[in-house]
C-alpha cells in the first residue's frame, strides 16, 4: 500500500493555533469568524460535481465534466447552435497562452464547469480560467524530479472533476487534487515509483464514485494496473493489475490474482510483462463496467515470451463494484509490432445491443458486445494492413502473416545480433493511436482520425533493467503515399463502408468532436476544421498557429454555444515517426487554448 498525504483544507491558514488572547477589545473573534464565513459562503456557492452529474455528462450542454463528454466517451453533443448554414461566422473570442518556454505537445481535453475551464498542459500544469473570457483564474505548476521517463512527450490529456476537486496525473506518477476555486492542493498520492519508468499522462476517470486511473511506461518493463480511489482523499480502494500473474488488492485485502500464472507467459516474463494502461477508461452504466484498454507487452521482442501473453493488447472489462476483470478481448496476441490495445472504447447503442467499438493500432477496427466481449464486428479501416490477412470472426483471433513478424534474433542467419527485418503495416504508432474518435447517434457513424504509413522493424537481444527502455527492437516510419498521411473517415460499424474521408498531408494526431450535423477535428499543420457529418464537405476552418493535437470541445453558457480546442504541437510523432518525423519539422510547437462562438 503506498502512503497517503492528506494535506489542509483551503482555509485552514484562517484556523488560530491557540486560542486567542482575550485583548478587551470587541470584535477580534467576531471578525475571524466572519472571514471564516465569507470563504465557506464562497465554497458553498459553487456547485459540487456529483456522481449523478458525471453520468448525465453527455446530455446536458451547459458543462463538460468528463474526458469524452460524457464516460461512454461517444464526444457528441446534440447542439444544433452552429450549423453549416451559418458556421461562416464562427470566430475566436479568445486565446490564452500557457507561456514560458515549456511548450512541446498539447493533448489536453479541456472540462467546463460552473463557469470555469480547466485545462492541463504540458510539463504537468493545470490552469482554471473563466470560460466566457480567457482570464486566468489560477495556475499549478507540478514540481518534476529530475530522472522522469515519459516515453512519448511531456503531455497530459486532462483532468477529472469530483465535489469541489479538480484531479490530474503528473509525469513523475502523482496525482494531485486541487480546490476548483483556488487551486490550492488538497490531497496528493504516489501512484508508482517514476524511477522504475512508471508515469501518468492520461484523464483520469469517475465512474460510480471512484477515481479509476491506469498507468504508462510500457516501454519500461512497467505492470500495467487499473486503480480506484476515493476521489476526496486519494484513498486507494482497490487495485487490478492487467498482466497475468499479479495479485489484485481491495480494502487492504488479496482480491485475487489476474488470470493463471504462466498460461500465457513463460517464465519470470510475466513480472516485467508492460500491457500499461496508458489512455485511460471509459464506463458504461448500463453495464456497470469500466473498459480500459492495454498496452504491448514487454519487451517488443516477441520471441522471449511466446505466448498470448494475457492481457496486453487488449480491452478488458471491470466491475467496478469489485476490482474484478469481468472479460477481456485480445486484438493482438503475442504482439510483435507494438500494436497496443490502449485505444478507447466506445460504448453505444446497435441493433437493438449495448455494444463498444474500438480503432485499434493494429489497423482492425473491432465491435464487441459490451456485456459479454463477444466480438461481433472486425475489419481493418486503414488502407494497407499486412501483419494479418483478417480476423476471424468465430475465434476472434487474427490469421497472421507469419512472414511479416520480426524475426528472432537468436535464430540462425541474424546479422550483428539482429533478427531479420520486415515490412509492417500500419506501423507501430498505429492506424490510430491516442486521437479518440466521435460517434454520432444521429448519423450511426464514427469519425475516426487515421494515418496511413508502415515501418521496417527488426528485433535484438534485451535484458530487463529497471528504469532503463525495454525494447528488444528497432524500426523506422514510413509514409506509405505520397499525397497524404492522415484522414478522417466516417465509417459505418456495421458494415466497414467508409461513408467519406478527409485526407490530410501530415499525420492526424488530434481528436475529433461530433456536433449536431457537424464535425470537427485538428490538424498538426495548425487548422481547426469543420465538415458536414454526412456528407464530409469542409465547411469551416481557422489556424491556431501550431499543431492541434487535442480534442475539440462544445457547451453553453447563457444561451450562445462555444467550442473551444488546444493548440500545440507535439507528441510521439516528432520524437518516434522516423522518416515521417522529417516530413514535418518544419511545424512549430505552441500551447494556447482557442475558444469559439458565432459573431452576432
Amino acid at each position: 500500500m503506498m502512503k497517503r498525504t492528506r494535506l489542509s483544507a483551503p482555509w485552514a491558514g484562517l484556523l488560530p493555533t491557540r486560542s486567542p488572547r482575550r485583548t478587551g477589545k470587541p470584535g477580534v473573534a467576531p471578525r475571524f469568524l466572519a472571514s471564516l464565513i465569507v470563504l465557506a459562503a464562497a465554497h458553498a456557492g459553487a456547485q459540487g460535481v456529483t456522481s449523478d452529474m458525471i453520468a448525465k455528462d453527455a446530455s446536458t450542454p451547459g458543462d463538460v465534466l468528463s474526458w469524452g463528454m460524457g464516460t461512454e466517451g461517444q464526444r457528441h453533443s446534440d447542439l444544433t447552435g452552429i450549423t453549416a448554414d451559418n458556421i461562416s461566422r464562427l470566430v475566436p473570442v479568445w486565446s490564452m497562452s500557457f507561456g514560458g518556454e515549456k511548450q512541446r505537445g498539447q493533448e489536453s481535453q479541456p472540462l467546463i464547469h460552473n463557469g470555469k475551464m480547466f485545462v492541463t498542459a504540458s510539463y504537468s500544469r493545470i490552469f482554471a480560467l473563466d470560460s466566457k473570457t480567457g482570464q486566468k483564474l489560477w495556475k499549478y505548476e507540478h514540481r518534476l524530479p529530475e530522472g522522469i521517463m515519459p516515453c512519448c512527450d511531456v503531455v497530459n490529456r486532462g483532468a477529472a472533476l469530483y465535489d469541489n476537486l479538480v484531479i490530474f496525473g503528473t509525469l513523475d506518477a502523482q496525482l494531485v487534487a486541487l480546490d476548483q476555486e483556488t487551486g490550492k492542493v488538497v490531497w496528493r498520492e504516489k501512484i508508482d515509483d517514476y524511477s522504475a519508468g512508471y508515469s501518468y499522462t492520461a484523464a483520469p476517470l469517475i465512474a460510480e464514485g471512484l477515481l479509476l486511473t491506469g498507468v504508462s511506461g510500457g516501454e519500461f518493463g512497467v505492470v500495467g494496473r487499473v486503480d480506484a480511489r476515493d476521489p476526496k482523499t486519494g484513498k486507494l480502494i482497490w487495485t487490478r493489475p492487467v498482466v497475468e500473474g499479479h495479485m489484485g488488492y481491495k480494502d487492504g485485502k488479496e482480491n485475487g490474482i489476474t488470470g493463471t500464472t504462466n498460461a500465457s507467459w513463460p517464465g519470470e516474463t510475466w513480472k516485467t510483462g508492460g500491457a500499461a494502461t496508458w489512455l485511460g477508461g471509459s464506463y458504461d452504466a448500463k453495464t456497470g463496467l469500466a473498459y480500459f484498454g492495454t498496452g504491448n507487452p514487454g519487451p517488443w521482442n516477441s520471441h522471449v515470451r511466446k505466448g498470448d501473453n494475457l492481457y496486453s493488447a487488449s480491452t478488458v472489462a471491470i466491475d467496478v463494484k469489485t476490482g474484478q476483470i469481468k472479460w477481456h478481448y485480445q486484438s493482438t496476441p503475442n504482439d510483435g509490432w507494438d500494436y497496443d490495445g490502449v485505444n478507447e472504447f466506445v460504448t453505444f447503442d446497435m441493433d437493438g445491443k449495448r455494444v463498444g467499438a474500438k480503432a485499434d493500432r493494429n489497423g482492425f477496427f473491432y465491435v464487441n458486445d459490451a456485456a459479454t466481449g463477444k466480438l461481433l464486428n472486425a475489419f481493418p479501416f486503414v488502407k494497407k494492413v499486412n501483419w494479418a490477412s483478417s480476423i476471424d470472426l468465430k475465434t476472434g483471433r487474427p490469421n497472421y502473416n507469419a512472414e511479416n513478424r520480426p524475426g528472432d534474433p537468436t535464430a540462425a542467419g541474424g546479422e550483428g545480433g539482429k533478427g531479420k527485418a520486415v515490412f509492417a503495416a500500419p506501423g507501430f504508432l498505429g492506424g490510430k493511436n491516442q486521437m479518440p474518435m466521435a460517434y454520432s447517434p444521429k448519423t450511426g457513424l464514427f469519425y475516426v482520425p487515421t494515418n496511413e504509413w508502415g515501418m521496417e522493424i527488426w528485433n535484438e537481444p534485451i535484458t530487463y533493467k529497471k528504469g532503463a527502455a525495454f525494447l528488444g527492437a528497432g524500426f523506422t516510419i514510413k509514409p506509405l503515399f505520397e499525397d497524404h498521411i492522415g484522414s478522417l473517415r466516417a465509417i459505418d460499424p456495421k458494415t466497414g463502408n467508409v461513408a467519406w474521408e478527409v485526407k490530410n498531408t501530415a499525420p492526424l494526431w488530434g481528436g475529433v468532436l461530433s456536433v449536431g450535423d457537424l464535425v470537427f477535428w485538428g490538424t498538426p499543420e495548425g487548422y481547426l476544421k469543420a465538415a458536414d457529418a454526412k456528407t464530409g464537405k469542409v465547411v469551416w476552418q481557422f489556424q491556431t498557429g501550431s499543431g492541434v493535437v487535442a480534442p475539440p470541445v462544445t457547451w453553453t453558457d447563457g444561451g450562445e454555444q462555444y467550442v473551444s480546442v488546444v493548440s500545440g504541437w507535439g507528441g510521439a510523432v516528432p520524437l518516434w515517426g522516423g522518416e515521417v518525423a522529417k516530413k514535418v519539422n518544419f511545424l512549430e510547437q505552441g500551447g494556447s487554448v482557442w475558444t469559439f462562438k458565432l459573431l452576432k
